[in-house]
């Protein structure tokens, strides 16, 4: 029937059509494990190396595209969770024509947008908070940067909290030098905050960091998010003194995904990215409590990242 049909055609998708004239590719086969490895989240950590609650919660999400989003029922998840800040990206909407549904969530009753403001329907992230920010701004302070609503940066008591939406590579790497442009005066942008107070940056940060974020590097070491610039780009950001926070908690952890192509049945085999993060001041770690991959929570092709901390 329908089933098998499907089996054999992924089983060949994966380079495994193992006939009988190909007995060494046969026995290759055998050995792998039966269906994909996926990454289970474990239980959240709500106390700090130091022993402190975790008083704060903050989510992101990578919606690709928020009115979809909304109405393949993100919000459900998002009340479910119930953090004290989200913050999404992607979300492709004109502050206008952004949906009831969201704009009047009583839970959240301070809430940031920045939309690109050339191109309508590209970029755009958000902010949604329960307490109101001390401050709130827009952007990273450089004209060639800021026409496309990829940075919100707001001021709490104890830190800042950055959501960003960084610039992708591109098919073909057209976009490979801006990136690199971006990438240093972000990281400018970013210690310049953290001289004044520590900071929490979360969003998509199109970069798989190491070999082990991502299922294929090999071949993935001339396609963006995975180029030795976009690596090394990250790596200075942390060698500025911050810290990749899922990394720190758990440093071998293979098959930890945050992004999955739509083609090929990605996300069913776990053939991931991982993309979001939360990355921290380093002053901030005493207090990092855990950092999560809501790999079940579907409706992008992202799933959400959460962070426990006290701050």
């Amino acid at each position: 029937g329908m089933k098998r049909g499907k089996k054999a055609e992924e089983a060949a998708a994966e380079g495994e059509n193992d006939t009988a004239s190909a007995p060494s590719k046969k026995a290759k086969a055998a050995k792998e494990p039966e269906g994909p490895i996926l990454y289970d989240d474990p239980p959240d950590k709500t106390t700090s190396k130091d022993g402190r609650n975790a008083n704060m919660k903050i989510t992101s999400w990578n919606v690709d595209g928020l009115r979809a989003w909304v109405k393949k029922k993100g919000l459900d998840w998002v009340r479910e969770e119930d953090p004290d800040i989200l913050c999404l990206q992607e979300t492709k909407c004109a502050e206008k024509a952004l949906p009831a549904e969201i704009t009047s969530m009583p839970e959240y009753p301070h809430k940031y947008w920045a939309a690109s403001g050339d191109k309508e329907g590209y970029s755009g992230v958000a902010m949604l908070c329960k307490t109101e920010p001390i401050k709130v701004t827009y952007g990273i302070g450089k004209e060639e940067h800021d026409k496309e609503g990829r940075v919100i940066t707001a001021e709490f008591p104890s830190f800042y909290l950055v959501t960003a939406y960084v610039p992708n590579a591109s098919r073909g790497l057209v976009r490979l030098d801006y990136r690199k442009t971006w990438d240093v005066d972000f990281r400018a942008y970013l210690s310049e905050l953290d001289m004044q107070k520590p900071l929490v940056l979360c969003g998509d940060l199109n970069v798989a960091h190491q070999e082990i974020d991502l299922k294929n590097p090999k071949g993935n070491k001339k396609n963006a998010g995975f180029t030795p610039e976009e690596r090394e780009g990250f790596s200075q950001l942390l060698a500025a003194g911050f810290v990749d926070s899922f990394r720190e908690l758990y440093p071998e952890q293979t098959n930890a995904y945050t992004f999955w192509t739509y083609m090929m049945n990605a996300r069913s085999k776990n053939v991931g990215w991982r993309l979001d993060y939360f990355v921290l001041s380093s002053s901030l770690l005493p207090g990092l409590c855990d950092s999560k991959i809501r790999n079940k929570a579907m409706g992008s092709d992202h799933c959400p990242i959460t962070l426990h901390i006290a701050v």
